[in-house]
């Protein structure tokens, strides 16, 4: 049996959670883009699925996704000029800028969550409720070790 064949029949973790990851995005930016985002991409998903309405730092969308700070930045300059974002002086530091989104940015949280609730709804149905809550708490704990194993 070749590698291929092997890796088809018993898929590594690697190669599922990049084939999970990359057909969510498909899904999801595709229905972004026919709601009226068409500019965003993948990419983007390192700030756009961390953001908070009421704003974040730059550092805390970097430790939140595990992207460089330089990473973010260059996406949220990218968000700003789509105009889906706007930096702000932090009123608790004025040194430190946090990240908002605009009118725009707030239509695509919003149609994002609905539409990743959709898919979530989608693969629970297809497995059962349980199974996928139990995938999911196992999914958490994975990423939660691999997240700390980073910090370290």
């Amino acid at each position: 049996m070749s590698r291929s064949q092997r890796k088809e029949e018993d898929p590594d973790l690697g190669i599922l959670a990049g084939n999970i990851l990359f057909g969510v995005q498909r899904e999801l930016f595709r229905a972004l883009a026919e709601q009226g985002h068409p500019d965003l991409r993948p990419r983007h998903g390192a700030v756009l699925a961390y953001l908070d309405e009421q704003g974040s730092r730059a550092t805390d969308l970097a430790r939140q996704s595990g992207q460089h700070k330089q990473v973010i930045g260059t996406l949220v300059d990218e968000l700003v000029a789509l105009g889906y974002l706007r930096r702000e002086p932090d009123p608790n530091d004025r040194r430190a800028k946090l990240i908002l989104p605009t009118e725009r940015g707030l239509d695509e949280l919003r149609r994002g969550d609905l539409i990743m609730a959709g898919i979530e709804a989608r693969h629970a149905a297809e497995v059962g409720e349980a199974e996928y809550a139990a995938f999911k708490r196992c999914m958490t704990r994975i990423a939660r070790l691999h997240r700390s194993s980073a910090e370290d």
